[in-house]
């Protein structure tokens, strides 16, 4: 194991003095009016270990030891529920510690100690506008895997979660034990379509690590289900490594949505990117990759959204692109897209995730160093003062 851990340590310092030579990228708004954001119209959080706290900037949040980013209380995954009745909520899953609640200016955590504790959460997704994510724990970094008494304990195996906003609680609707009777099993990724759930198992032993796939469907509506009734609500089919990775390819960014091509229309295609594309109240997401090919320049990350009458996209230097209407907001720039620049965040931090609640943007930061993340929090924007008091 020693000699393993010195191998990947090798590799990744090998990746990362290669990395540091490419050239940096600095991303051009063409044809977009660009606005930054004011003193007035921002407000720093970071995350300790039991909630948030308000913070003047990141660069003052006190010191943490950097973890790997499946055990760090970070923002993992973010999206917006589908516009209509709720069309201000969003949320965001904390790794490590619970669920947020965004609701225009209102920030609700949800914190679970007895689910999120040594477990590595993400993933998600909405079944009928009611967020559900996942949860498992990392065999290569997490020791309680191996522990005697978890691999006898089926109900530790958890997999599949329903946040229900009402109540404040995150509760399981399937484990692993109801997808595969492999003892020692994690679901450690999914893919969902809107009609049935690809599945990732990684099955643990004294000897080696297996991995094997699964599609699941449910025979009745999934947030009805529990652990204690999936076994005769869903049916099962084996799959493979091959139909898995199709199901999670980077697609070419000219197959991208046209809304997504619009909105990026003024940036510039000749620096390599990937951009991960979720539509607001939906299914897993989409990524595309545009000119990645091109080892000279550093690969740029983005998030984007495609709510009902909005889009937009942000990338880990701060560049958001907007186009469409608020709730309760007219279209800006009749139809054309907005870029902000987001407040420059320190050497070595990077914006991950976002969404828009209202007319208030969150957007996720975090100190981060190849596979591992130290300080970590999230931006409040105003964008109605941002935005709306100056473009028409």
């Amino acid at each position: 194991m020693k000699k393993l851990h010195l191998i990947i340590f090798t590799v990744i310092l090998i990746i990362s003095l290669y990395s540091c030579k490419k050239q940096d990228n600095t991303i051009q708004t063409n044809n977009t009016i660009s606005v930054e954001i004011t003193k007035k119209n921002h407000t720093w959080y970071y995350f300790n270990n039991y909630t948030f706290q308000h913070i003047e900037k990141p660069q003052l949040v006190p010191a943490q030891a950097e973890k790997p980013w499946t055990e760090a209380i970070r923002i993992s995954s973010a999206n917006n529920a589908a516009e209509g009745d709720s069309d201000s909520l969003a949320y965001a899953i904390v790794n490590r510690l619970g669920v947020i609640k965004f609701n225009n200016e209102t920030i609700f955590l949800s914190p679970d100690v007895t689910l999120f504790n040594n477990r590595t959460a993400g993933n998600l997704v909405f079944s009928n506008n009611v967020p559900v994510f996942s949860v498992y724990k990392s065999s290569f970094f997490n020791d309680s895997i191996v522990d005697p008494d978890y691999k006898k304990d089926d109900s530790a195996h958890l997999f599949l979660v329903q946040f229900d906003s009402t109540a404040k609680i995150s509760y399981p609707l399937i484990n692993c034990n109801n997808i595969t009777k492999k003892r020692n099993s994690e679901i450690t990724d999914f893919f969902w379509n809107g009609f049935e759930w690809c599945c990732s198992i990684k099955t643990i032993s004294d000897t080696k690590n297996e991995f094997s796939y699964v599609i699941f469907k449910p025979q009745i509506p999934l947030l009805a289900i529990s652990p204690a009734t999936a076994d005769s609500s869903i049916t099962l089919s084996d799959t493979d490594a091959d139909f898995f990775r199709d199901c999670r390819k980077q697609l070419d960014y000219n197959y991208a949505p046209e809304r997504i091509k619009k909105l990026l229309s003024g940036f510039d295609k000749k620096l390599p990117f990937e951009i991960e594309v979720k539509n607001a109240g939906g299914t897993s997401p989409r990524y595309y990759t545009n000119n990645i090919n091109d080892t000279s320049k550093k690969e740029l990350h983005a998030k984007a959204i495609l709510s009902q009458s909005w889009s937009a996209a942000l990338f880990e230097d701060g560049t958001l692109f907007l186009e469409g209407a608020l709730p309760g907001r007219h279209i800006l720039r009749s139809g054309k897209p907005v870029a902000i620049r987001l407040p420059k965040l320190p050497t070595g931090f990077v914006y991950s995730d976002f969404v828009i609640s209202g007319t208030t943007l969150y957007a996720a930061w975090e100190e981060s160093s190849f596979y591992q993340t130290g300080r970590s929090g999230f931006l409040q924007v105003n964008l109605d003062r941002t935005l709306y008091s100056r473009l028409i």
